[in-house]
């Protein structure tokens, strides 16, 4: 299909809508009961005396406590969250704690990730909808994904990881009672230890080994969890637990990694999305100093990926690896891509608009309804291509030997490492280990193993020994799987008294779900796609007409989850709308929203606490406002904002959230300041354009990020709640843009509906 060819869609099809027609949803398989997350189906791998009591845990005799955490660690904390959910209900402290790469194993699922895939409005409430999510949930743990992303550890790992705390600690106590002589009813733990009320006391490590050998048949259904009135640990600020590794530079990254005799691999690869190798000189480039082998690793992907086809040198070290390269003289074949151009796409977008009736994900009245209206506005806006470039460069190692395949690996998914690997390699992925390294950045772009793939081709060549294949920079930007461009158009209609009368709204772009699930899952991309119209038709505005529909159109480039994915530009499209029609009611942005908000209190909430913290803008500055829910939770920026010879500056960003109950505050901010940073970085420089099938932008230089003494101040805002918790890592994205845009409108009257945010 062409670039601009629609999908024919219809109701009846949703995202995962092939899993019933392959076979995975059947009704015998449907109505049994959720499969238990408490223990692996093999043994927790343990060390040193250390005792498992679960697939969760494990107590060493001198008392120190590992826990198994199943998500990556990219910089947003879960190394320290994820803990102090378990240790919270073991009533262990945190200082006692530490932490252990999880197994490949399905209770290490991310099932949030996948039951918030369906596109329900966030005010939906009934059985469909919890029985869709439940159904979707049992989708998500049959297929084992492990995975980070999504904003979904904390709100996915709170019940399993405190039941597994929960019931270490009941089996303490068991052993402990059963020792003494004592019912267990008169034991508690208490800061690692199991106390009775008449004053004896044991150490969890001196309790272990008797626990796990008495065998003690305790389910999660048996214990009770706390209430939050009675959380000691959730909920406090804790110092991030990989600050000091990393300030000492003992930190392990993906790069980090080096096994004994490791090779190093560069790789070329086609410069037009879609092209494939032609011919290559390999005895020219194998005569070069170091150089140890060539291979053409485009057999090891399949589908629109980021890497494509291309052909990898290996080396005894990087730099020579890399510097033989210009030796393979590759000549390509350019496809029926060559041509491809942003403008071309985006000409393509607004023809679909015009023709396309696309999928309706949300309609409420009539929006043709115009009793009382006294102005119609019309609005087009766009956003383009933008890549995720991550500070550590995607890289992965590699070893075959022996009918085995380990990795090392920076990666957000490492079931589907494992699955890949398996595959190029043609082993069993039980015959595939991975060691999982820290993330020198993710937002997304490590959810795709396309590095793995080349890796293991390129490991394959190297004789037994392991091969670390990096990526150059350059690699990195003009091969990502960039977040989709897109275009939307929207038209408003507002009454005499400043309401609105009518709201409609329809936008076109890529899937993002059509390429990622055949391409990494195997499962078809078929039907809408929530991501594409998410931040659109879920918004919280209360609006009695309002229409919200999207068309997909096939795109030729590779596309990908970036940092809160389709609400990073829905919101700037849609906030930014609502201050138009503010504009035209002749009211400002904040009472505008405060009006539409009444049903909605812990809107309201979020919006009035980050006004307060706001205060009035200095002279010469702008405030803009907007307000945006993501990923289960609701978050309100006010950017102050100036301009000076047609330059944005940022001054200050004051930033509230509603995340649910705060496990950690510290993380919270902190999540807070960074998402700011990074949408910040995108609204005002971010963009990747195409021209003869070719990504434009290579290096920081042509795709800025926000720089220090460019780095607003962020002051953030935690609502109190004792709801469970929310996403934290990404809803903090999408409302800087338009915050940013509506303050720029106020200071110069130009109102920027285009992506990133650039004065006339």
């Amino acid at each position: 299909m062409s670039q601009t060819t629609p999908k024919n869609k219809t109701r009846r099809r949703f995202l995962l809508g092939g899993l019933a027609a392959g076979g995975a949803l059947v009704v015998g398989w449907g109505i049994q009961p959720p499969r238990q997350r408490l223990h692996t189906a093999q043994p927790l791998p343990v060390s040193g005396g250390a005792v498992a009591l679960n697939g969760w845990v494990a107590i060493a005799p001198d008392g120190t406590v590992s826990v198994v955490v199943p998500r990556c660690e990219m910089g947003q904390g879960v190394n320290t969250a994820l803990p102090m959910l378990l240790a919270e209900e073991l009533d262990v402290p945190l200082a006692q704690v530490r932490i252990t790469q999880a197994p490949i194993d399905k209770i290490f699922s991310n099932l949030e990730v996948l039951r918030e895939n369906l596109p329900f409005h966030p005010d939906d409430r009934g059985s469909v909808k919890e029985g869709a999510q439940w159904m979707l949930a049992k989708v998500a743990r049959e297929l084992g994904i492990m995975m980070t992303g999504g904003s979904s550890s904390v709100k996915d790992a709170w019940l399993p990881m405190r039941e597994a705390g929960a019931v270490a600690r009941a089996m303490l106590i068991a052993a402990a009672a059963q020792e003494w002589g004592v019912p267990a009813a008169q034991c508690k733990g208490m800061g690692g230890f199991v106390v009775h009320q008449g004053g004896k006391r044991a150490s969890y490590g001196s309790l272990a080994a008797k626990a796990a050998a008495a065998g003690l048949d305790i389910a999660a259904s048996d214990v009770r969890l706390k209430e939050p009135g009675e959380f000691t640990l959730i909920g406090t600020p804790q110092a991030r637990r990989d600050s000091p590794a990393k300030v000492n530079g003992s930190a392990m990254f993906g790069i980090d990694a080096r096994p004994p005799g490791m090779l190093y691999a560069a790789v070329a690869m086609s410069p037009v999305v879609g092209g494939t190798v032609a011919s290559f000189d390999a005895a020219r480039a194998k005569a070069m100093p170091g150089v140890k082998g060539v291979v053409d690793v485009s057999s090891a992907l399949s589908g629109q990926t980021g890497a494509g086809a291309g052909v990898a040198v290996i080396a005894d070290s990087y730099w020579r690896a890399r510097q033989a390269l210009g030796a393979l003289a590759v000549k390509w074949n350019e496809g029926v891509n060559a041509g491809l151009s942003s403008a071309d796409i985006f000409k393509g977008f607004a023809g679909a608009l015009d023709t396309e009736s696309g999928f309706t994900y949300y309609k409420h009245g009539d929006v043709t309804a115009a009793a009382g209206a006294v102005k119609t506005i019309r609005a087009e806006y766009r956003a383009p291509f933008l890549a995720h470039a991550t500070m550590e460069p995607m890289n992965c190692t590699a070893q075959v030997a022996g009918g085995k395949v380990r990795l090392w690996a920076s990666t957000q998914v490492p079931s589907i490492c494992v699955d890949m690997a398996a595959k190029v390699a043609n082993v069993s992925r039980a015959d595939v280990s991975v060691d999982v390294l820290l993330l020198g950045g993710g937002f997304g772009r490590r959810l795709e193993v396309d590095m793995v793939a080349q890796a293991v081709a390129v490991a394959m060549a190297a004789g037994g020994k392991p091969v670390q294949l990096v990526w150059s920079r350059e690699d990195d930007m003009t091969h990502d799987v960039y977040r989709p461009a897109a275009l939307a158009r929207f038209t408003g209609k507002v009454d005499a008294r400043g309401g609105i009368v009518s709201y409609d709204n329809k936008s076109v772009s890529g899937s993002i779900g059509h390429q990622y699930f055949p391409r990494n899952l195997g499962l078809p991309g078929v039907g809408p796609d929530k991501t594409t119209a998410e931040g659109e038709y879920d918004m919280q505005y209360e609006i009695d007409n309002q229409r919200v529909v999207h068309v997909i159109v096939d795109s030729q480039v590779p596309l990908g989850y970036w940092r809160s994915v389709g609400h990073s530009h829905n919101a700037f499209f849609k906030e930014s709308f609502i201050d138009e029609l503010a504009h035209a009611a002749g009211q400002d942005g904040a009472p505008f929203r405060r009006a539409l908000l009444a049903r909605h209190p812990r809107h309201l909430a979020v919006l009035d606490a980050a006004l307060a913290r706001a205060g009035t803008a200095p002279e010469g500055r702008a405030h803009g406002v907007a307000l945006h829910q993501s990923f289960g939770s609701i978050v309100a920026q006010v950017a102050e904002v100036s301009v000076t010879d047609k330059q944005i500056r940022v001054h200050r960003v004051v930033c509230a959230i509603d995340c649910g109950l705060a496990v950690n505050p510290n993380i919270i901010a902190q999540q807070m300041e960074s998402a700011v940073v990074f949408g910040l970085s995108a609204a005002l420089a971010g963009e990747i354009t195409l021209k003869n099938g070719r990504v434009e932008q290579g290096n920081f230089g042509d795709y800025p990020v926000l720089r220090i003494d460019s780095a607003p101040e962020v002051e953030t805002v935690i609502i109190k709640s004792a709801e469970p918790p929310e996403g934290v890592g990404e809803p903090g994205t999408p409302p800087i843009a338009p915050a940013v845009a509506n303050a720029v409108f106020k200071l110069t009257g130009q109102r920027l509906r285009s992506l990133p945010l650039r004065l006339a």
